[in-house]
């Protein structure tokens, strides 16, 4: 009779273990990833870019305030935030006083899905079902209905004022010592905002330096911004898969990029032409799913240095 329940609450045991770090411990793990970008034109100095994306916050999140603060000693160029500051529709306080010492570097930024709309509770199940039918967001499911409005403008009123370009379907540039840097950015693809159309035609010619920001790494616009010619593209959404498997990696990306490329630097070809493209895991989940597993939360610290002449 032992024998017989010892494998069954083995097995209890080790996924109740599993729940607790990944819930108790992982999500609360904040790590700086740091990568380096052969992109710049051959003579241009240097630029360190930091990327934070996938806040989420809710209010009452404190490690993850003086973390985010803490940034700022990173000193970098600029910031990009890359969307999905909001898990709470009481989180606009927060998200500011976490990033206000980041607010006071250039920066530019678009949002995300959850910037505009309160989380819902779902089965995460169905991440699972939405990866095999193809279907991800709007993009191919029903709208939303019964959803809760973020009070987003918040957000990109405190974002304008401290300087931060606002890249909603739009361009704009910031200048870093002598170099202007030029910025094109969608509107989140996950919800069928993005107008690429509104941006179309690739890097500014008289520009040091061109990137393209977005918040979800949909498949139609990295193959647009690939084909005008940008030589990166920033973006977040994906969670880095959340619930990884150890030596496996994700299940699941949330949109239609491939798993391989679920989180960190990789390139995409479309065109004719190769892009660069780095996906931060971001450093927040769903208040719902409060739960990660061998995917720790991040931001990024991107050295941008010149390419090979």
């Amino acid at each position: 009779m032992r024998a017989r329940y010892a494998v069954p609450l083995g097995i209890t045991a080790v996924g109740a273990a599993g729940i607790a770090y990944a819930a108790g411990f992982e999500v609360r793990s904040f790590r700086l990833r740091r990568v380096t970008v052969p992109v710049l034109p051959p003579g241009m100095r240097p630029l360190r870019v930091l990327q934070v994306s996938d806040i989420h916050m809710v209010s009452g999140q404190r490690k993850k305030q003086r973390w985010l603060q803490s940034l700022a000693g990173l000193r970098p160029d600029f910031v990009i935030n890359t969307g999905d500051n909001l898990s709470d529709p009481e989180g606009v306080p927060e998200t500011l006083d976490a990033l206000g010492p980041l607010m006071e570097f250039p920066g530019a930024y678009v949002f995300g899905s959850n910037d505009y709309y309160g989380p819902k509770l779902r089965n995460p199940a169905r991440y699972l079902f939405e990866r095999a039918s193809g279907r991800h967001g709007l993009n191919g499911n029903a709208p939303a209905v019964g959803v809760i409005h973020n009070p987003w403008e918040g957000l990109r009123d405190a974002f304008d004022k401290a300087g931060w370009v606002n890249l909603t379907n739009t361009r704009g540039h910031l200048k870093i010592g002598s170099n202007e840097i030029a910025l094109t950015g969608l509107d989140d693809p996950h919800i069928k905002r993005d107008r690429y159309d509104a941006v179309q035609g690739g890097p500014v010619e008289d520009a040091d330096f061109s990137l393209a920001v977005v918040h979800a790494p949909y498949l139609r616009v990295l193959d647009a911004f690939t084909a005008d010619g940008y030589p990166l593209i920033l973006a977040g959404h994906t969670h880095g898969g959340q619930l990884c498997i150890p030596f496996y990696g994700a299940l699941v990306t949330n949109c239609d990029i491939d798993t391989d490329r679920v989180k960190g630097l990789s390139t995409h070809r479309a065109g004719g032409h190769r892009s660069y493209l780095h996906v931060s895991a971001g450093c927040g989940t769903n208040r719902y799913t409060p739960v990660r597993f061998a995917c720790p939360p991040e931001a990024t610290l991107l050295a941008l240095t010149p390419r090979d002449a």
